[in-house]
């Protein structure tokens, strides 16, 4: 069984967007469409997004502290580009956030997979989706949920 599904995720500047409960959604929507609401064996989400100035995260979602004080954190390592340690980078051709999005988006990840069993995602306790944005301007993003099992 494969499975596929666009989530569209519209931002409103740089952080962390959560769709957990989109992806939980479609696991679970996909497994009784496909066994009739039966239990299903073990599977795997894989979850890409596909643009290079926005990542993929398996972050806590019970703290929203956690998540302030992630972006505080790549703000200190990748600053803007107008920032003076900034200085050497060329790539300029959206603005200042254009290539430290980039950079972003490197040391973090465009592709993750969660297992899945019965029909649901096998995260944590603490543990949710989320789309990292890194541009300041507001964008819709297209995340692919690819279920396998």
């Amino acid at each position: 069984m494969h499975h596929q599904h666009i989530l569209r995720v519209k931002t409103r500047g740089p952080g962390l967007y959560e769709f957990t409960k989109a992806a939980d959604g479609f696991v679970r929507q996909t497994n009784r469409q496909a066994d009739q609401g039966h239990a299903t064996r073990p599977g795997l989400l894989t979850v890409f997004v596909r643009h290079t100035s926005c990542s993929v995260l398996v972050q806590e979602n019970a703290d929203p502290d956690v998540m302030r004080d992630l972006e505080a954190y790549f703000s200190r390592l990748v600053p803007s580009a107008d920032d003076p340690s900034m200085t050497y980078l060329v790539h300029r051709a959206e603005g200042p956030d254009d290539m430290p999005a980039h950079i972003k988006t490197a040391l973090t990840q465009t592709s993750i997979g969660i297992p899945t069993n019965d029909g649901q995602l096998m995260l944590g306790t603490w543990q949710g989706l989320f789309l990292y944005e890194h541009r300041a301007a507001p964008h819709t993003r297209e995340v692919v949920l690819h279920l396998s099992a």
